[in-house]
């Protein structure tokens, strides 16, 4: 039996332990969306925005928060304004500068610290392209910051979603910084809409910083066919087409008679039958087409790692036991320079 006293002493003990009164975990949840600011670092080349860079766009929007678009160059206004209508973007910040123009990461990385620093981002988003593997590293490193490379997918606002061993396994990462840098693999996130969206724009600001880094020249091979990062069926060729001649023979009509793009295994490329810009692997380009239609390729690891994700993947190889066919949904068992040129014609028909 408890006495009065006792009774009293109990209620205030409750009274003492009670969880304080607080916000809902959904409200909290809100609450933290609202502080969340995305910068998604846009790519343009020769006074036009690059479409694959938009899928950064999508994935501030997984993360929720304002979204800021960044571009930098000579006579961005154009650029700007066509980054102003993508979808979900709420201010454009665009730095006018030449020195900008082909995106050398050396004075590039300053330039986007101090912005950094201005708007108070809190998630810093590129695409995992040479342009974004050049620049973040430097942009973590100035800002005391450790990258998070190459993500596919996002759990919340401090976890992320990784390949890693050529793709052979996923780590899940969580990260404790208060600025997150992040590269996306282009493939994981589809690019924002172009249109629907009423951004504001703003001046950034450009510090101007010196670098001894100098460009010289660039020599890139143009081709009429798809862009091979972002089309929608790919054809590549590997090391049985034994000679560019044979290559450019066999492969480059499939692709016209498809309206696909063109790409390479490794060996291929090593071998001289390719341009190393047509290269699909680990060390290459990352794809994921409705159609991957490979000849000639054994399917070594590191290029099953720029591949595995196309929708539908046909082989052609004369060796059973290669390992592309563990992967393919489609596969014939014979030798290219009969089975290519006859699938070619029957396609032209």
């Amino acid at each position: 039996m408890i006495s009065r006293v006792g009774q009293a002493a109990c209620r205030q003990a409750r009274t003492q332990l009670r969880p304080r009164a607080g916000p809902t975990p959904v409200a909290s949840l809100s609450a933290l969306a609202r502080l969340l600011s995305s910068l998604a670092v846009l790519e343009q080349r020769e006074g036009k925005l690059l479409g694959g860079s938009l899928g950064t766009v999508t994935a501030a929007q997984k993360l929720g928060g304002s979204i800021t678009a960044f571009i930098a160059g000579g006579n961005i206004k154009a650029v700007a304004e066509e980054a102003a209508k993508v979808a979900g973007v709420e201010k454009v910040i665009a730095i006018d500068n030449v020195a900008y123009d082909k995106g050398l990461p050396e004075n590039y990385a300053p330039l986007l610290v101090e912005n950094i620093k201005k708007g108070g981002f809190t998630h810093i988003i590129a695409g995992h392209t040479a342009f974004g593997k050049g620049l973040m590293p430097r942009v973590a490193a100035l800002l005391d910051s450790q990258q998070i490379s190459d993500i596919t997918a996002i759990e919340d606002e401090k976890t992320f979603v990784r390949p890693v061993y050529a793709g052979n396994a996923i780590a899940t990462v969580e990260s404790s910084d208060d600025i997150k840098i992040i590269t996306i693999r282009g493939t994981a996130f589809p690019a924002a809409a172009a249109e629907g969206g009423s951004a504001t724009l703003e001046d950034g600001v450009d510090p101007k910083s010196e670098t001894s880094t100098e460009w010289v020249s660039e020599n890139l091979a143009k081709s009429d066919r798809p862009d091979l990062a972002t089309a929608s069926k790919v054809v590549s060729g590997g090391r049985g087409l034994k000679s560019k001649e044979e290559f450019d023979r066999v492969m480059l009509p499939l692709a016209d008679a498809l309206g696909a793009a063109v790409g390479a295994s490794r060996a291929a490329v090593d071998s001289g039958y390719a341009d190393n810009s047509l290269q699909v692997g680990q060390t290459g380009k990352v794809v994921a087409p409705q159609l991957y239609l490979c000849a000639g390729i054994s399917g070594a690891i590191q290029h099953l790692a720029g591949m595995k994700d196309s929708k539908v993947i046909a082989a052609i190889n004369k060796d059973p036991d290669a390992p592309i066919f563990q992967v393919a949904d489609v596969g014939l068992v014979g030798d290219l320079f009969e089975k290519v040129p006859e699938l070619t014609k029957k396609l032209k028909k």
